[in-house]
């Protein structure tokens, strides 16, 4: 039993790094995704008050 102890304590570490790429990389999309959205609606917004 003390051997699964050592293992899960070595395994620790890893998993915090990946819970920590996880949110920055999910926070990288999301704040990608919500700038799409603002250009978009800027652009059809310039598009229907621009004179044709």
């Amino acid at each position: 039993m003390g051997d699964f102890w050592a293992n899960l304590g070595a395994l620790v570490p890893s998993i915090g790094v990946l819970a920590i790429f996880v949110v920055v990389v999910r926070s990288m999309i999301q704040g990608d995704r919500r700038a799409r959205a603002e250009r978009l609606k800027l652009e059809q917004e310039l598009r229907e008050d621009s004179p044709r």
